[in-house]
């Protein structure tokens, strides 16, 4: 009952107008980033990041999560409509939406999507409703020693469950760590890893890394491919899309199975692109239509989109209650509570209430709003991308420009940002994971703060992180989570030597 009442008040606080007038226009330009190939999520709230600097954080916060909700749905506009994932997490849902689209039923596919998408946002925000302040009040307790652990768990679960081979993402997150720890040392004071230039002791700003790696580096990567594409019917028929959603009960096994896998990956760091996959190949087994899967089965859009925005909400419950974001988004989103002087955490639930279910609030108004945008403007962004790629590309680096050097008016910080563009574009042709490699430069030097304060309360001693049952079973599943691949990899030996009759080596 406390959290109805405290959703309640935050329900007072989305519903003024300015916020509600922030939560169109987020949504708005979310959709836009959505539907637009390049940009995506992470890049588009970045890109916005500098321009809430002189706003109260409540709006700030709801202008980014609905930009995030926009770009989410834009994204299966032209995954549905092109064949073309505006976002990455939509790359599943082109295999049986485009089809779909292609045989005559755009308006179907479109409209499954959307109602898809949106039963997933909403269970994610229960969920986020439901347990958000119980996981605060568990945190209370923390310590460095109990902070640490839940840092290592966050990195040993990218590098067990994060869906990317292990070894590329142990190389991301130690470039990350890296990058977190150039500039003041905080425990010791003492300056490090500067190379000798002055600009490096204040550190590396955490909003030029990412506008430099998701703006430029993917500004560099759609460069180099064929971006145009010819738009099938894009006109919504709404007698259909009535019928559409009359018949979306019929689903509700799928709904329900991927809206609990999207929640899953969302607080677990695998996040919406591995919850859309994972749903999408679980639904294709189980589905006594399996046979059409691939060629327009409804259900293989239901799936994806379900789990990706039920991954994409949840993301924000760990950021928000304990100070880990589930997704490269909701890591940037961190990054700018940390510069609005917020520490997300459980704390942030006591010092700031209004933030927090003014936030949660939104996310419920924010997903109706943006359910309404999409299918409204359909037609105006399938318009848009067939504007040249060489029209809306010097925009987008003129954007991430003005955003750079706005951080702290230093042309350094624009040369920065395009240093972390070309890292950005060579993680992305070598195939390494960028989500890694921001979680490690938002939380890398809070995980260095509470390792050091822990062993010198335990005068060096590493028992300090088993001393207690709670820490000791956040540290057993990291260390399980970090052999999950190895044990993986034995399993998979083992069972082959079974079948071949070998012994395994």
């Amino acid at each position: 009952m406390e959290n109805v009442a405290l959703l309640l008040h935050g329900f007072e606080i989305a519903f003024s107008l300015n916020h509600l007038w922030l939560m169109l226009v987020g949504v708005m330009l979310g959709i836009l980033v959505g539907v637009l190939p390049g940009l995506g999520a992470p890049n588009g709230v970045s890109l916005l990041l500098p321009l809430t600097f002189s706003m109260q954080p409540v709006s700030a916060i709801i202008l980014l999560s609905s930009m995030y909700w926009g770009a989410l749905f834009g994204g299966s506009v032209t995954s549905i409509l092109f064949n073309i994932p505006g976002e990455p997490s939509s790359v599943a849902t082109t295999f049986d939406g485009y089809p779909m689209a292609r045989d005559g039923r755009p308006t179907t596919a479109l409209v499954t999507a959307f109602s898809s998408a949106a039963f997933g946002a909403l269970v994610g925000v229960v969920l986020i409703t439901l347990l958000a302040s119980w996981i605060a009040k568990m945190a209370l307790n923390f310590g460095p020693a109990e902070y640490f652990a839940v840092y290592f768990l966050a990195f040993a679960s990218f590098i067990g469950v994060g869906g990317n081979p292990p070894a590329k993402t142990l190389v991301s997150l130690c470039i990350g760590f890296a990058i977190a720890a150039m500039g003041m040392d905080t425990i010791s004071g003492n300056v490090r890893l500067t190379l000798g230039v002055d600009e490096f002791v204040r550190g590396i700003s955490f909003v030029v890394a990412v506008m430099g790696l998701f703006g430029i580096g993917e500004l560099l990567i759609a460069a180099e491919e064929d971006l145009h594409a010819r738009a099938l019917s894009s006109r919504i028929e709404w007698r259909t899309a009535l019928r559409t959603l009359v018949q979306m009960p019929r689903h509700g096994v799928a709904l329900i199975r991927s809206a609990a896998i999207g929640c899953w990956m969302g607080i677990t760091p695998g996040g919406p692109t591995a919850a859309s996959f994972m749903s999408y190949g679980i639904a294709r087994r189980l589905s006594p239509n399996r046979a059409n899967f691939g060629k327009g089965e409804p259900e293989g859009v239901v799936a994806p989109e379900t789990a990706d925005h039920a991954a994409g909400t949840s993301a924000l419950l760990p950021m928000l209650a304990l100070g880990i974001p589930g997704s490269a988004t909701a890591a940037v989103m961190m990054g700018g509570l940390m510069i609005w002087g917020l520490n997300p955490g459980p704390m942030l639930f006591i010092e700031q209430p209004d933030f927090v279910w003014g936030l949660i609030a939104s996310m419920y108004l924010g997903n109706i709003v943006a359910v309404v945008l999409v299918l409204a403007t359909v037609p105006l962004f399938a318009a848009l991308m067939r504007v040249p790629f060489f029209v809306i590309a010097p925009l987008i680096m003129v954007v991430c420009a003005v955003g750079a050097y706005a951080v702290s008016n230093s042309y350094f910080d624009v040369i920065m940002m395009m240093g972390f563009g070309v890292l950005g574009y060579l993680f992305k042709k070598l195939h390494y994971p960028i989500s890694p490699l921001v979680l490690a430069i938002v939380i890398g030097d809070k995980a260095e703060d509470a390792f050091r304060q822990a062993m010198l309360l335990s005068k060096g001693s590493a028992s300090i992180f088993v001393a207690t049952p709670l820490v000791a079973t956040i540290t057993g599943l990291g260390i399980l989570l970090l052999a999950l691949p190895l044990l993986s990899a034995l399993f998979k030996r083992v069972r082959l030597a079974g079948r071949t009759g070998a012994a395994p080596v």
